[in-house]
């Protein structure tokens, strides 16, 4: 998939996971790999950025499995900005579709 492409989705995916529940920064790069592939070093820049815009907040949890993890959640401006992402996703990707499937046919005349 087209990198930039890609950078374009990744707030609305990373958001969009945190919404259904709290996630820690790598648990959030497997989840998302496993359709998109991403890089871990792409995850965490994007998750200092979206903390900073006050999107996402973070705490320390600690783990059986080594040292505390950094778990973060969607604040309400999170959620806010994910409902207009989405909105605008399914307006770009109708869009996106509608002019596709008009091209084919007008190929296949």
């Amino acid at each position: 998939m087209n990198t930039q492409l890609k950078k374009g989705v990744l707030d609305l995916l990373v958001l969009a996971l945190l919404d259904s529940r709290d996630r820690y920064g790598f648990e959030l790069v497997e989840r998302i790999s496993k359709r998109i592939d991403i890089a871990e070093r792409t995850v965490y820049p994007l998750l200092k950025r979206l903390r900073d815009e006050e999107m996402v907040a973070s705490y320390l949890q600690e783990s059986n499995k080594g040292p505390p993890r950094k778990y973060y959640c969607l604040t309400d401006k999170g959620r806010t900005t994910l409902a207009g992402l989405k909105s605008e996703w399914f307006a770009m990707n109708a869009a996106v579709n509608q002019l596709l499937e008009e091209e084919e046919r007008n190929d296949a005349e």
